[in-house]
């Protein structure tokens, strides 16, 4: 186990890049416990409706036909706003247990990262967050590939995932929250282990 500088982190990205496999290894690097917002965001959506919460049903009311990478990436951030209140609630109740936690989903927006952990330190407690950043396209495509041979090329996917995720970067900036990018790989979790170090005492550390 290593020394964490948090009680929960908070890992952010777009689909595709390897969130679940880094929140894996720093979870069994810190003996804490993993959190797959998305299997909350299926929860929301199977107790909700289009006719109660709009918000979190963007994708239910489109046509038959794809949507352009504009109007898919525009019902991605909608989303994601709408579901910001999950994802302080989600830590909240993280903060009731005494055991670290990581939080990793394509739905953790910056904004609701921040109001975590403004949250966490009302609590007493240190709430981190980190969003992964990927700009290649066809790296995304070869991880679909990877991932989900089945599905041939997604093309438009991966295109809409990086725009989505250069959103989420400038929005991190925004909130002074850290972006790291995905590549290299094998040295991943310490750079984003590094990037949970408060900017002070990481400054004492490199003097």
């Amino acid at each position: 186990m290593i020394d964490t500088q948090w009680d929960i982190l908070l890992l952010g990205g777009a689909s595709g890049l390897g969130k679940s496999r880094a929140a894996a290894e720093l979870a069994r690097e810190s003996g804490a416990f993993v959190v797959e917002f998305d299997d909350v965001v299926s929860a929301v959506q199977a107790i909700t409706d289009v006719g109660t919460h709009p918000g979190l049903h963007h994708f239910d009311r489109l046509p038959d036909s794809a949507p352009s990478p504009d109007r898919e990436l525009q019902l991605q951030i909608a989303t994601a706003i709408a579901l910001e209140p999950a994802v302080v609630g989600v830590v909240g109740n993280r903060l009731t247990v005494p055991v670290p936690a990581v939080v990793e989903g394509d739905y953790i927006t910056p904004a609701s990262a921040a109001r975590a952990i403004r949250a966490g330190a009302a609590a007493g407690r240190s709430v981190r967050a980190v969003f992964l950043h990927e700009d290649d396209v066809a790296r995304v495509v070869a991880n679909y590939a990877d991932r989900e041979p089945e599905h041939g090329s997604q093309t438009q996917r991966a295109e809409v995932g990086v725009r989505y995720s250069r959103w989420l970067a400038e929005q991190a900036e925004q909130h002074g929250l850290p972006v790291v990018a995905c590549r290299p790989w094998h040295t991943l979790t310490t750079r984003v282990t590094q990037a949970t170090v408060p900017r002070s005492r990481s400054a004492l550390g490199r003097g």
